[in-house]
């Protein structure tokens, strides 16, 4: 059975910093991406960061960019993602997502291009 199991986000304030992280198990493909998407309330979900598992590959959105890291415990099956400098604008329910990838070894960062999700935590960020 497929597990993706999220934990860290809560409340902070602008310019604060917050952890999440992302285990995943119970696979029968091979889950090489895993990264984070976020869902703000009136708005599409869009990618925050992915990374390819074993690999140097990872992406981010323009606006996480220099504030997020996205790290990886291979062995565990784990990522971590270490948010700074938040802004209110990082507000969302943050959501794990795990994917194949590509042959090339890159993931995908489309959300419909996500194959398995976490059920989301909520990172709140006050201004």
């Amino acid at each position: 059975q497929v597990q993706v199991l999220e934990s860290g986000g809560g409340s902070v304030q602008a310019g604060g910093s917050l952890a999440l992280s992302c285990s995943a198990s119970g696979y029968r493909y091979s889950a090489n991406c895993m990264g984070w998407f976020r869902e703000a309330p009136g708005k599409d979900r869009e990618v925050v960061a992915t990374i390819y598992m074993g690999g140097k590959s990872t992406h981010y959105h323009d606006s996480v960019k220099g504030r997020f890291i996205l790290s990886q415990d291979t062995a565990k099956k784990t990522v971590h993602l270490q948010m700074t400098m938040l802004k209110p604008e990082d507000t969302a329910m943050y959501y794990c997502a795990v994917s194949p990838g590509t042959l090339g070894g890159r993931c995908y960062t489309r959300v419909y291009e996500q194959k398995d999700w976490g059920q989301g935590t909520q990172v709140n960020v006050s201004s």
